[in-house]
């Protein structure tokens, strides 16, 4: 089902079944045919049913970049929210990707960043003498240390891992393949999990090469890395907005606050374009605007 025909449809179900009067109508399903034509120019999945949690995080980052209204962002969000709800109820979808999305509170939607001290924190309040809290420090490790969307984790294989050279091999959106450099640490985590933790779990053996398995050994669900990533930042005492995609933000701001180039960057998280990587990392203007003053060619 395209998306004319799924915005057709939604609009007869606010219309007739949510009896929404004709201006909130037009709001909403004005927000749906804009992030539609978004999802066309810039996903490679970009029909109704393949977009994804983190396509909507970045589309909403992008859009609050244009110093919209608090109450705008708000209807944004309701909008979305309302539409795969709908996708979700009528069967056309069995996720909802919008599940987990939260309104502006600041006038802009942006996720928090963690420092370098709150991922130490995190891991640190991590329990690692049970089987869980070990699984649980890797996943944390491999989403911070090679910057990988939650969708990426836990569909990640032990097939796809080279120790000997230090790499992950990646299926990222629209099956694009990428190759992610693995940190020694990292690689040790991953290690230690197969060798100590996961080789005594009873797998099933459709997720035999699947990396991290929950406690019925089948592959994690978002919504529980999710569940378990807010818990862990609770546990430690850290206030803010935390999702797995927020250890991915945070792992590009700190690798650029570090000195590595942008385009390293965007190879590193598989994004296709330049821009959403400048959007991730949140790069102050000033800051921008004098790195370009000081490297540009015609500026001696």
């Amino acid at each position: 089902m395209d998306w004319n025909e799924t915005i057709e449809n939604f609009s007869n179900f606010l219309k007739f079944e949510r009896n929404f009067s004709d201006n909130t109508l037009d709001a909403y399903i004005r927000d749906i045919k804009k992030f539609s034509l978004y999802a066309e120019k810039n996903l490679d999945s970009y029909k109704p049913k393949a977009i994804t949690y983190e396509d909507l995080q970045e589309y909403l980052i992008l859009q609050s970049k244009q110093k919209i209204s608090e109450r705008t962002q708000a209807r944004w969000i309701s909008s979305i929210k309302s539409f795969f709800k709908y996708l979700l109820e009528e069967e056309i979808r069995d996720d909802n990707p919008a599940t987990l999305l939260e309104g502006p509170k600041l006038g802009l939607y942006l996720p928090d960043t963690l420092s370098v001290e709150d991922v130490e924190r995190i891991t640190k309040n991590i329990n690692l003498s049970t089987d869980l809290g070990v699984r649980n420090q890797c996943m944390v490790e491999v989403l911070y240390g090679c910057g990988l969307r939650v969708s990426e984790l836990i569909e990640l294989k032990i097939s796809d891992i080279n120790f000997k050279e230090g790499f992950l091999k990646v299926e990222g959106k629209g099956q694009k393949v990428r190759y992610v450099p693995l940190a020694k640490y990292t690689s040790h985590l991953i290690k230690n999990y197969i060798d100590n933790v996961r080789v005594n779990s009873k797998i099933n053996k459709k997720y035999e090469d699947i990396l991290f398995l929950n406690s019925r050994g089948s592959s994690m669900s978002r919504v529980i890395v999710f569940i378990i990533i807010k818990e862990l930042a609770d546990r430690a005492g850290i206030r803010k907005n935390i999702s797995p995609h927020t250890f991915r933000h945070s792992f590009a701001t700190h690798m650029l606050q570090n000195g590595a180039d942008l385009r390293f960057i965007q190879e590193m998280l598989g994004h296709s374009s330049i821009t959403t990587t400048e959007i991730y990392t949140h790069l102050n203007t000033e800051e921008l605007h004098d790195t370009i003053l000081k490297y540009h060619p015609r500026n001696i």
